[in-house]
């Protein structure tokens, strides 16, 4: 009988210790908002839940990334190109320091920084599992600038903390979770119990997610104490005074202070509590009594869209903006404080989930809704397909445009993998458009069922996808082992079209082709008068089946009509069978841009001007097939009228794009291009250029790294001129070019080579450029120019290689006044070759020529520049030249401006006519500048 009871005591302990075996955290915070600093003294109790002993605990530090611009999260805003964290002074980045660390005994324990935001702790004694330890820890946390990722202070002195204490790193298995911090929002904690003391000074509020238990006044301000169980984490605010509102229903008490001033606190509790009960019945009940729904977590993870625009540009109603916002923020936030995945490897569930209910509440509450707003009532624009689009439609464009890149990654991939484009938009709606596949494939209300049961089995404690895959399939009878290995885990692209389609009055027997060998379910859908008649899935068409369904009357059948499969192409899936040869998209033309329309072949037409001297300003209108998703074959047309001569120019482009999906020689482009335009006042050049481009990336797609291969012939023809004196009238130039670049905010390097072939000539030249971002904000340029003649058999300097600008023979650059040799327009200049800024003598090479060029900031966009270099022409000594100046580097490579000083003409800038030596770039290429802002995406 002792026996027995001593069985029962132990099974009691046991189970009481399973109840309560969660590390326990006590922070006690002093806040100092005018210094950004928080002292920190706490208490954590860490139980080894492990079947692992531990000789060491390892703890995330992720403040003290912001510590040191070659951290993780640094070299990732370098990536970005984010200019703001590497410009940062001392005192604008964080740090965590003076850390101490000992036990319930006071014994000193030892620490390391294995990385710059972990703290690995060395214990004294082993700790067994299921035993645990009390560390105590004391430091000083000095909060970053929130100008980095809006986590830190403003300049009001108003504080958002998130990830900013010392927590446990998960243990997973037989190991220490050891993630860095990637500005990602995926901080994996081991769950803790926290209590939570916040001394302020004067009349500052604290406002949290955990729950508020007592609020004393003191006399230097006041104490806040917060408490929450089996949290990951949690956040904090400390304002000068709080926007922050509750708006509390029978499930949770909402805390907000998102912005929107046009909507009175009626309609904003109105909205809440829709969302709040839609997310609850769709997912199920959030275990915290609070929640905060804040304007940074919005800002840090915005719906991406129209509606990012100036509330006076907006399409959308305030109240549907502010729906959109709270809807997007609430059920992230919900996600990630309820379910405790490792939100770096299985981020893909978090997303899947959120944008599967958010497309679910916007099908039953806004249905009507569009994806460009109120702009679908005007009748101007309703002959645009993008226009017309349903709301909940516009998420596939996003993934397509990722796809048709060849830059989309498998949604499976680790967060940190994805570029910025995949990690905060197209994979983000790819996830939520798979789920949504998934229920309509398996029907019956199984994905939905299965996301509460997946949710309520897991709420709570630590949980991976696989979890969230064993209950899917433990719902349905249907194979999805398909979804989880391709649709998830792959970037295998899907794409179905029909073969071969014959028809009677009452059944259709149609050939199904597996273009890709993606093997994936597919819908087909009768249509008949714009109604579907019927839908049938069909499975395991590897290349291609033959099925017969009824009919119906269907007068066209449609492979994936709701686009409910991510496809990479929808403009081979459908055919008519009211004719023969079936595939009768008619054309349409639309002004401007538009999405692509797989109903249409579109034809875009958008009015254009262009300008060089002998042209002057010549108007016209280009014609092509681009949409806002890249095609395999694309032609641009664009004719132009020459205003000085009264006569066409123009150019047209013509190219085929073959991506291939696993390989580092990710495309290659064959492209033919042609342009007429004028080189002089009374003559004209034609260039026709077949060429073959070759694009390689690295096999991390986050590298910067890029390498291309382009061979082209360039046939020239030009008529003769009485003014420009040239024998060189009718050439071709064989020409290979290879290039390498890897670009960064901090680093930037790329070299290429160059190799001319034609009858009369053959060189060869290389380019080397490197640029440094010193921690004291200096930029330092060097660029290294070598070129020689193999042989030169001409009888001008037309083929020469160019000092302060290049012989632009094969009309590669856009010249404002090419032919001119005095005014304005004969300073433009262009870096190639020689890249002299002032004009010397000799200023062309037959032979050969070498030269370096620098670059060095004095202050902000203000530069000195020199070049230096040897001129080696036939029948002559090699000449060293050398000039010096300030450069304006106002937009790179879009507009500078170049100021000689010094050089082989002596002191330039004290010698007469001084304004015909100053030198500028200026390219009115909307491309060159968007590619500016858009490069920290792709």
């Amino acid at each position: 009988m002792k026996f027995i009871n001593k069985i029962a005591v132990g099974l009691v302990l046991l189970l009481t210790l399973g109840l309560h075996a969660q590390h326990r955290s006590k922070l006690v915070v002093s806040v100092d908002t005018e210094s950004h600093t928080l002292t920190v003294s706490q208490q954590l109790t860490y139980v080894n839940k492990s079947a692992k002993t531990l000789n060491t605990i390892v703890l995330n530090d992720w403040n003290n990334a912001y510590s040191d611009r070659n951290s993780l999260l640094g070299e990732r805003f370098s990536d970005e190109f984010v200019r703001s964290f590497h410009l940062a002074k001392a005192k604008e980045r964080g740090n965590t320091n003076s850390v101490v660390v000992t036990d319930a005994q006071n014994s000193a324990l030892n620490w390391t920084r294995p990385k710059l935001d972990l703290v690995e702790v060395t214990l004294n004694q082993p700790l067994a599992p299921q035993q645990q330890i009390v560390l105590n820890l004391n430091y000083v946390v000095k909060l970053p600038s929130d100008q980095f990722t809006k986590y830190g202070y403003d300049s009001n002195n108003n504080l958002t903390l998130k990830n900013w204490f010392l927590a446990p790193a998960r243990f997973s298995e037989d190991h220490f979770v050891r993630n860095s911090n990637a500005n990602l929002d995926d901080i994996v904690n081991g769950l803790c119990d926290y209590d939570l003391e916040v001394h302020v000074r004067g009349t500052i509020e604290v406002t949290s997610d955990l729950d508020e238990v007592g609020k004393n006044q003191t006399a230097e301000g006041i104490s806040y104490s917060f408490s929450g169980q089996n949290r990951n984490d949690f956040s904090l605010y400390v304002n000068q005074r709080s926007d922050f509102y509750s708006f509390k229903n029978a499930r949770v008490d909402v805390l907000t202070d998102l912005k929107d001033t046009k909507l009175d606190g009626i309609q904003k509790a109105i909205i809440i509590d829709r969302v709040v009960n839609f997310v609850g019945e769709n997912i199920g009940d959030y275990p915290f009594e609070k929640m905060t729904v804040s304007q940074v977590d919005y800002e840090r993870n915005p719906f991406y869209g129209l509606n990012q625009l100036p509330s006076f540009l907006s399409p959308f109603p305030n109240d549907f903006l502010y729906e959109l916002k709270f809807l997007k923020t609430y059920t992230n936030n919900f996600l990630k404080n309820s379910l405790h995945l490792d939100g770096r490897k299985d981020n893909w569930v978090y997303d899947a989930i959120q944008m599967y209910v958010m497309m679910k509440y916007i099908d039953e509450y806004r249905p009507e809704s569009k994806m460009m707003g109120s702009l679908s009532k005007w009748k101007l624009l309703r002959s645009y397909y993008i226009i017309n689009l349903q709301f909940n439609e516009q998420y596939s464009y996003y993934y397509m445009l990722m796809a048709r890149k060849n830059l989309d990654q498998p949604l499976g991939d680790s967060k940190e993998t994805l570029i910025r484009f995949n990690e905060k938009i197209a994979s983000k709606y790819r996830a939520g458009l798979s789920l949504k596949y998934l229920d309509n494939f398996l029907s019956d209300s199984i994905v939905p069922r299965s996301i509460k049961l997946f949710y309520r089995d897991n709420i709570g404690q630590t949980t991976d996808r696989y979890h969230f895959e064993n209950q899917i399939e433990a719902m349905t009878n249907k194979k999805v082992e398909w979804f989880f290995r391709t649709v998830i885990e792959s970037r295998d692209i899907i794409d179905y079209k029909f073969g071969e389609v014959t028809k009677t009055a009452d059944s259709i027997t149609m050939n199904i082709k597996n273009r890709t060998g993606t093997t994936v379910p597919i819908p087909v859908y009768g249509i008949k008068d714009k109604k579907i008649v019927f839908k049938e899935w069909f499975e395991n068409i590897q290349t291609d089946s033959t099925f017969t369904v009824k009919r119906n009357n269907a007068d066209k059948i449609v492979l994936n009509y709701n686009n409910e499969v991510p496809e990479f192409n929808l403009r081979n899936n459908w055919r008519s069978l009211k004719v023969f040869f079936g595939n009768d998209r008619p054309y349409k033309f639309a002004f401007l841009k538009d999405l692509e329309n797989p109903h249409y072949n579109q034809i875009i037409y958008v009015p254009t001007l262009t300008y060089n001297y002998y042209d002057g300003l010549s108007p016209g209108i280009k014609f092509s097939n681009k949409t806002m998703l890249d095609k395999p074959f694309i032609f641009d047309l664009n004719p132009v009228y020459s205003t000085k001569t009264q006569s066409l120019s123009g150019s047209a482009g013509f190219s085929i794009n073959q991506y291939r999906r696993d390989s580092r020689l990710f495309n290659i482009r064959y492209g033919m291009s042609g342009s007429y335009y004028h080189y002089a006042p009374d003559a004209a050049y034609l260039k026709l250029s077949p060429s073959v481009n070759f694009l390689i990336r690295e096999k991390d797609f986050r590298d910067n790294k890029k390498q291309g291969i382009n061979l082209r012939y360039s046939i020239v023809r030009k008529d003769h001129s009485e003014i420009v004196i040239d024998s060189s009238e009718n050439y071709a130039v064989l020409n290979a070019r290879y290039s390498n670049s890897r670009t960064e905010i901090n680093n930037h390097f790329n070299y290429n080579t160059d190799v001319q072939v034609s009858s009369e000539f053959s060189k060869l030249s290389g380019e080397l450029q490197y640029r440094k971002l010193f921690d004291n904000n200096r930029q330092f340029n060097i660029r290294f120019f070598a070129g020689t003649f193999v042989h030169n058999n001409t009888d001008s300097d037309y083929f020469d290689f160019g000092l302060s600008n290049p012989n632009d023979y094969l009309f590669d650059y856009n010249f404002f006044g090419r032919s001119e040799e005095t005014g304005l327009l004969s300073q433009q200049i262009i870096l190639a070759e020689g890249a002299f800024k002032s004009k010397l003598a000799p200023k062309r090479a037959n032979q050969w020529m070498a030269t370096t060029n620098v670059s060095f900031s004095i202050w902000n966009w203000i530069e000195a520049y020199g070049d230096a270099g040897f001129v080696k022409n036939h029948h002559n000594s090699e000449k060293f030249l050398y000039d010096s100046g300030i450069r304006l580097n106002l937009v790179t490579d879009y507009f500078e401006l170049y100021f000689p000083v010094y050089s082989n003409n002596g002191w330039e800038i004290a010698q007469s006519h001084y304004n015909e030596k100053i030198r500028f770039i200026a390219t009115f290429s909307p491309k060159t500048l968007i590619n500016l802002f858009t490069r920290k995406w792709f």
